[in-house]
């Protein structure tokens, strides 16, 4: 009954020696089919972290292979099925999936918690066990995870000296630059900039804060549509090294609207000049941030940023503002 509550996971003390083992076996192999999706995916820009990755899944193989040999000599050949999913409390692993796109050190820390995870469950197994050579093995082998962090230290040192790690961040930094903040930084100002001339020129004409937002809404939304196919469309990032095409297109659509609502969405309140004072502050401050982004990450000189973006950003905005009162 409560078996099915929690969904059929077993308790880690309700298991046997059999079952510790065979679950220490599972944990082995899936341990070290994760390094070497991490190294696959790092191996093309980062060819030397991967080889670190490379060695913890083959030492992950060895203790695989002492615990399937110990298993043979006390229980036979027959490995019970149970993986770390089926025992309630156990530690949990992300594919790797979830975690390259988020850069090599985090991929390296979470290396890190696998390890220590691995080093507490072996503690934990070996008191749980009344015989001498499992109880041995799995002591040794929670003193070899406890040990990595050391290797993975020695491993780096061999195959990711200073400056090869150096290289390798600011190879991380640019193809980050070149998915997510050329594409984003292109949008934000699209979206920031382009939506002006029609938000203040439909505010002023009609006075009416509605129908200003409804336009507003119309032209982000539009725009944000029309500049992420064009980046989906523009290049496929194999031959540029921009990345994926879809990232970049949706960092770029989704930026380009929320460039264009900023200013939008204070004409959701009623009272015309209320709500047009705050657009118009949050454009100030929207022009004023773009030019800092560019300043920070695209490496462009603050005040040609600043006379680019806030000087051509006035003048679309008068721009509207004339045709309004026209």
């Amino acid at each position: 009954m409560l078996s099915r509550f929690f969904g059929g996971r077993r308790t880690f003390d309700s298991l046997s020696e059999q079952e510790i083992l065979a679950l220490a076996i599972s944990s082995e192999e899936e341990d070290g089919r994760i390094y070497r999706a991490y190294a696959d995916g790092l191996r093309d820009e980062f060819p030397q972290s991967a080889k670190v990755f490379d060695a913890m899944a083959d030492e992950e193989d060895g203790h695989r292979a002492a615990l399937i040999q110990l298993h043979q000599a006390r229980f036979g050949d027959r490995i019970p099925l149970i993986r770390r999913d089926h025992v309630r409390g156990y530690y949990e692993r992300k594919p790797d999936w979830l975690v390259r796109p988020l850069g090599i050190d985090h991929v390296r820390t979470q290396a890190e918690t696998m390890e220590r995870q691995a080093q507490r469950f072996y503690e934990h197994a070996a008191k749980r066990t009344g015989d001498a050579s499992t109880r041995k093995l799995l002591g040794d082998l929670a003193i070899a995870e406890q040990s990595h962090e050391s290797l993975a230290q020695r491993l780096e040192r061999k195959h990711v000296p200073e400056k090869v790690r150096q290289e390798e961040n600011q190879a991380e930094r640019r193809q980050f630059i070149l998915t997510y903040v050329q594409p984003g930084l292109a949008g934000l100002m699209d979206g920031s900039v382009s939506t002006l001339a029609p938000i203040f020129a439909a505010a002023f004409a009609t006075h009416d804060t509605w129908q200003t937002f409804l336009v507003g809404l119309a032209a982000s939304i539009g725009a944000g549509i029309s500049m992420g196919f064009t980046e989906v469309a523009s290049d496929d990032g194999r031959l540029s090294g921009r990345g994926s095409p879809i990232k970049r297109g949706l960092t770029t659509g989704i930026m380009t609207t929320v460039g264009g609502l900023g200013h939008a969405l204070p004409y959701l309140i009623p009272h015309f000049w209320t709500a047009t004072t705050i657009a118009a502050a949050i454009v100030f401050v929207e022009l004023w941030a773009i030019a800092g982004i560019q300043n920070r990450f695209m490496e462009t000189p603050f005040w040609r940023a600043a006379l680019q973006v806030v000087v051509g950003g006035a003048l679309v905005f008068g721009a509207g503002v004339l045709i309004g009162n026209a």
